[in-house]
């Protein structure tokens, strides 16, 4: 058990550290899109930082492989949440970034939310520490294929929205949201790889993955995650972007990956309450979080150089 607390712990340091790397990476370099991924990719792996933050973004996930092999999906988000005040830390720190008043109070009622859908799944007695290890594989498709396809499209909305002219800059939570989405399904994924680590021989295990929809569904989630987080990292700031995406990751995985891997809701009331309030109250803070940066202050005019008039002698 308190390898996984420690392996969370680690995780968390190497996903804030590997967004910050990328994020600074990005500021240097030409902009980038999804409409052309081979220069994009072909940007980020020229710049040693970049390269630098993936590897750091990769060691977090097999980090995250241990976390899941050792604590339960509910102990985990609760501890992948504390992730969100490092990452803000950092930003502020590597980046000079700032949060206004209001988005603090937000990234405040979004930790709060997380923390009570944790702390609605940690069912007391004798199963609280219980690792499900297996999900049938037509409910994780039934998941995550609409999944995929809304965070695809949600990215794509928003993509086109600013190309409008005369648009305020967003603050990305839309892309968040959709990187979010896109990270969700690959939680539930390493999750499923985590339950072949342990098979008889490393040949049968690799059989048996490789049925499974889990390796595929993390191809997709990488390619088309690390296409879209790199252009909303480059857009938008990490220390919003980042939160917002780890948000819906955490309520995906929490309470998608909690009924697709067969625990069981809670049955004491003030649980299953708290599991309601704390998923209505982070969608609600998405909803209404702002989506706009507010423009530059513009310099103040200038007074006007008084000339002398000349007179003839």
């Amino acid at each position: 058990m308190w390898w996984g607390v420690v392996a969370a712990l680690v995780a968390n340091t190497l996903y804030s550290l590997g967004f910050v790397l990328e994020k600074r990476a990005l500021t240097s370099l030409p902009e980038v899109t999804i409409r052309q991924p081979a220069r994009l990719l072909r940007l980020v792996l020229g710049s040693p930082l970049w390269i630098g933050g993936s590897l750091a973004l990769a060691s977090g996930f097999g980090a995250q492989l241990v976390v899941y092999r050792t604590l339960p999906i509910a102990a985990a988000q609760g501890i992948f949440v504390s992730g969100l005040v490092l990452l803000v830390l950092l930003s502020a720190r590597l980046l000079g970034e700032e949060t206004t008043g209001r988005e603090r109070y937000a990234l405040g009622a979004i930790l709060g939310a997380l923390l009570m859908v944790v702390l609605s799944l940690k069912e007391a007695g004798a199963g609280a520490d219980t690792v499900s290890r297996s999900a049938p594989y037509p409910l994780i498709l039934l998941v995550c294929v609409p999944s995929l396809a809304g965070g695809v499209w949600l990215y794509g909305a928003a993509e086109r929205r600013t190309k409008h002219r005369h648009r305020a800059p967003t603050t990305g939570v839309e892309y968040g949201v959709a990187v979010g989405l896109l990270y969700g399904v690959s939680s539930l994924a390493i999750k499923g790889v985590s339950s072949y680590l342990t098979t008889s021989g490393p040949v049968g295990a690799v059989v048996h993955l490789l049925k499974s929809p889990y390796p595929y569904l993390l191809l997709f989630t990488g390619a088309f995650g690390l296409v879209m987080s790199q252009a909303a990292l480059q857009r938008c700031r990490a220390s919003l972007i980042v939160p917002v995406c780890t948000t819906v990751t955490c309520l995906y995985t929490a309470v998608l990956g909690t009924l697709s891997f067969g625990e069981a809701l809670p049955h004491d009331p003030l649980r299953l309450a708290l599991r309601l309030a704390g998923t209505v109250l982070a969608v609600s803070v998405l909803l209404v979080m702002p989506k706009h940066d507010r423009p530059a202050p513009q310099a103040p005019p200038q007074p006007p150089i008084a000339t002398k008039e000349l007179t003839p002698p």
